[in-house]
């Protein structure tokens, strides 16, 4: 699947601090590649937390691809493959987890309901997000929200604060 065939592009954020980081980093991908074509991934970036500190670093990356679901089925499959992963919802918000799944833009679709809001409102104040998804997408705009502007995805990595973000030599191709 391409840009020339059906199908909707979206970027993904892959993010983990529980077990086996990269392990998980890669079931997470392998996830996603079932669902995609036209696959391209980021390096993997180790990063502090946000928000909630007491916690360990995060492992980072994102991946953009074309795929024929929804972006509410795409999302089903990102949160199975969290709970494979061992994630179980609760605890801290922002806490520790072995793997998230950000659906952060699918096309250039704005979206509002009560389990999915496209593009993904902290796109803008994430360097864990923006610097990775600036290596691979960094000229897919950004639609702007209540309170940001829209821009580029290289824009807004420009005006972000890139403090705890550090690109890693470890990688998790899609296979």
């Amino acid at each position: 699947m391409s840009a020339s065939t059906a199908g909707e592009r979206f970027a993904i954020g892959l993010g983990g601090n529980v077990g086996d980081r990269l392990g998980n980093l890669r079931l997470g991908l392998r996830a996603v590649a079932a669902h995609a074509d036209d696959l391209r991934v980021s390096a993997v970036y180790e990063t502090e937390p946000v928000h909630y500190e007491e916690q360990g670093p995060f492992l980072n990356a994102c991946c953009i691809g074309w795929t024929r679901l929804t972006a509410h089925q795409l999302l089903s499959e990102l949160q199975d493959a969290e709970r494979t992963a061992g994630r179980r919802r609760g605890g801290p918000r922002f806490g520790p987890r072995e793997l998230d799944l950000d659906l952060l833009l699918y096309g250039d679709q704005t979206l509002e309901s009560d389990h999915l809001i496209l593009p993904h409102p902290r796109i803008p104040e994430r360097a864990f997000v923006l610097v990775p998804l600036a290596e691979i997408a960094p000229e897919w705009t950004v639609s702007g929200r209540e309170g940001s502007l829209p821009g580029t995805v290289r824009d807004l990595a420009a005006r972000v604060d890139r403090t705890g973000v550090r690109r890693t030599r470890l990688s998790i191709e899609a296979r």
